[in-house]
């Protein structure tokens, strides 16, 4: 196996963060996992783990660059739902400048797909900035860049429908969008750490999958063993809850996210890329037959 590597994770007790620190932990790296809340229950998940726990926050510099202090590479990811685009872009060049300052060896942003194609999409733009941004610092760097989450089939907002036999999304149900599993992104930058050298200065979309509402829908009804229809959201409802949302699913319907599958599977074979129907076959749908 490839050299074992200290990597600060950002995020950690979060969706991707966390998906991140398993991939690395389960190949034996180390671990240290920069959190603000590092008496709650996702710290104590990963102490339990392995992981070493330490307080800190993003946009703190001090916190970052002592955090980052004797650390090889540093994974760095914003959360623009939680902060806004403007606080996030803020944060991660904050971040950014901190790993240069404590002289980090690989830094790793997680940004999103096609953020580098001038999408008008606020919460793709937040993250361009910060791109751009470490992009000059000169320091060794890598930009992954995973597309829409398979898991948002069953998030907060969609296990409701799910429940009624419905997959909802503001595309028209013959509109493909790419996605990837939660866990190709944390093992896509595990891999990233190991190469190292070998990704310096590379900007990479990530996407594990390419498909229509209606063929997810027709995975999911396989997959839970019971009929589950697409339903096609208006994009006024969305703009109703979010311009920045309903600006996204346009640029979806517009354009969408342009990941090399293929060529991801060939050229980083070791992540093992799930397809929707891998993810879904593998998901624990019972669920659905819990309380809501």
């Amino acid at each position: 196996m490839s050299t074992k590597r200290h990597v600060l994770v950002t995020g950690a007790t979060g969706q991707q963060g966390g998906a991140v620190a398993a991939a690395l932990l389960s190949r034996g790296h180390r671990v240290t996992a920069l959190t603000r809340k590092p008496d709650g229950e996702g710290a104590r998940r990963l102490a339990a783990d392995g992981a070493e726990i330490l307080a800190g926050d993003l946009g703190d510099a001090a916190s970052v660059r002592q955090a980052a202090a004797g650390v090889d590479t540093m994974f760095l990811m914003g959360n623009s739902y939680e902060a806004g685009p403007e606080e996030e872009t803020r944060q991660g060049i904050v971040a950014a400048d901190a790993a240069k300052a404590a002289g980090i060896g690989h830094l790793i942003y997680s940004s999103v797909g096609d953020a580098d194609k001038n999408t008008g999409v606020p919460h793709f733009e937040s993250k361009a900035q910060v791109e751009r941004h470490i992009a000059g610092l000169g320091i060794p760097y890598t930009v992954s860049a995973p597309v829409a989450f398979m898991e948002n089939a069953v998030a907060p907002w969609g296990i409701g429908g799910l429940r009624q036999g419905v997959h909802a999304f503001a595309l028209p149900p013959r509109r493909a969008i790419q996605l990837v599993a939660v866990a190709d992104i944390g093992a896509f930058a595990a891999v990233l750490a190991e190469r190292r050298e070998q990704v310096f200065g590379r900007r990479i979309d990530i996407a594990g999958d390419e498909l229509t509402g209606e063929d997810e829908a027709k995975i999911l009804s396989q997959a839970i063993g019971r009929p589950i229809a697409y339903q096609e959201l208006p994009i006024a409802a969305m703009r109703a809850q979010s311009e920045d949302m309903a600006l996204m699913f346009e640029w979806f319907d517009r354009t969408g996210y342009s990941a090399d599958i293929a060529g991801l599977r060939r050229d980083f074979p070791e992540v093992g890329w799930h397809s929707f129907a891998d993810w879904a076959r593998g998901f624990d749908w019972s669920v659905l037959d819990r309380a809501s």
